[in-house]
């Protein structure tokens, strides 16, 4: 990281920067800056609130969108402490510190700036992948257990992570095509959202055993068909946009190789057939040409 230090304490000062370059960051140090001088960027600054509060309050508004400002104080008042982290500033330590205090707070904040920026890039990159997607008609479910019956994963994604931030929980997601998804489910102790998807792959005995496990807990599940004998309460969401978007064109083969392999859990190869409205051997000729493993 590029550090400055701005502090009037040289020896103070001095041991800061040693340790610091020893554990591999770049380091400029000033005792008492001009302001129009300082004209580098830096991922921390270290500033010290025995200058003039004026010239911290400066130093605070240069920095404060761009770097970790922590404070250097020799003692608590407004003016040292309360009024800076009011201007911009994260923290601040007392002097004087251990300097391995100083340094786990300077990984503290650098991991935090981290996890933050990755979240606002994470939340734009849904936003923008949803934002086809209107929920606006739909009411969010109530109670848990609750299905979403819907013509796109997505709708269901979107419902799902709107949920959890009006409860404000986590989310675990299980795919129910995973061959451990049981072990995941009963493995759950801590309260979250149980977000199961694909349940239309399930087999009807299967789809029983998990009405048991799940009538207590936090789930919401997801549907590409209808669901009659769901016993707990239904959501239905289907946006006929999201098919007819030029982005979700496929070809025959590419859709018959999709449905082949989710739903070959489920249906025999005869039942299979005829919900694609082919023959079985047309079926067996799509298995061989597209190279589709028959799972036992």
């Amino acid at each position: 990281m590029n550090i400055l230090i701005i502090e009037n304490e040289i020896y103070l000062a001095q041991k800061v920067v040693s340790r610091l370059l020893d554990d591999g960051h770049s380091c400029d140090y000033i005792e008492s800056p001009n302001i129009d001088n300082l004209t580098k960027d830096y991922d921390t600054v270290l500033l010290s609130t025995s200058l003039p509060s004026s010239l911290c309050k400066s130093i605070i508004k240069k920095y404060c969108d761009t770097s970790i400002i922590l404070l250097l104080v020799s003692y608590i008042s407004d003016e040292t402490v309360t009024n800076p982290i009011k201007d911009g500033a994260k923290d601040y330590i007392m002097k004087p510190f251990i300097m391995d205090e100083l340094v786990r707070k300077i990984y503290h904040y650098k991991e935090c700036r981290s996890m933050r920026r990755e979240l606002q890039t994470l939340r734009e990159y849904f936003n923008f992948t949803m934002e086809d997607i209107d929920t606006s008609d739909i009411l969010l479910p109530s109670s848990f257990p609750t299905l979403i019956e819907t013509n796109s994963q997505k709708c269901a994604d979107k419902l799902v992570f709107e949920l959890s931030k009006r409860i404000d929980l986590p989310i675990c997601f299980i795919s129910l095509t995973s061959s451990n998804w049981l072990k995941e489910l009963n493995s759950i102790s801590r309260k979250v959202i149980i977000y199961l998807t694909n349940y239309h792959s399930l087999k009807k005995n299967m789809k029983e055993q998990l009405h048991k496990i799940i009538e207590d807990k936090n789930c919401v599940i997801s549907s590409l068909e209808v669901e009659d004998e769901f016993p707990f309460r239904k959501i239905e969401f289907n946006d006929e946009k999201i098919l007819l978007g030029n982005a979700n064109i496929m070809t025959i083969n590419d859709y018959v190789k999709m449905m082949v392999i989710s739903y070959q859990n489920k249906y025999p190869d005869t039942e299979l057939s005829k919900k694609l409205g082919i023959s079985r051997k047309s079926l067996w000729e799509k298995r061989k040409k597209l190279d589709i493993e028959k799972k036992k």
